[in-house]
């Protein structure tokens, strides 16, 4: 199985691309380097990447489903709610293709900061 690792800071997460174009599209792309934005519980940021909305893409995602916005080309890991967000539920922003799974804990990106070098490379 194909594997992104994201160090978003002092942060690493590993990333289980699933079958999807833009999975593919990501990790052609690799490596690459970006710089961290936050929104709400999410930390996104932009990639050297273009790809079309897919079908199944979507607002609300679960915690550890990691999602690309075609909107600004941009990765979005998201760990709880956002301005957008009804109750406990992570909403982003728009709908966006879902992309990859990680297991790691993504609570940890609380600590991450605006700005900090976010560093995206392919796994075996």
């Amino acid at each position: 199985m194909r594997k992104l690792r994201m160090t978003i800071g002092k942060v690493t997460i590993d990333a289980e691309l699933l079958d999807t174009p833009t999975a593919a599209a990501l990790y052609a792309a690799a490596p690459f380097e970006s710089r961290a934005t936050i929104w709400g519980g999410e930390v996104y940021f932009t990639v050297p990447v273009r790809v079309e909305r897919e079908e199944g893409a979507r607002e609300v995602v679960e915690a550890g489903e990691l999602a690309f916005r075609v909107e600004g080309e941009a990765v979005v890991v998201a760990y709880g709610p956002t301005p957008n967000s009804v109750a406990d539920e992570i909403r982003l922003a728009m709908p966006a293709n879902i992309w990859g799974r990680t297991g790691d804990d993504l609570r940890q990106l609380e600590k991450v900061e605006a700005g900090e070098l976010i560093k995206v490379e392919a796994l075996v």
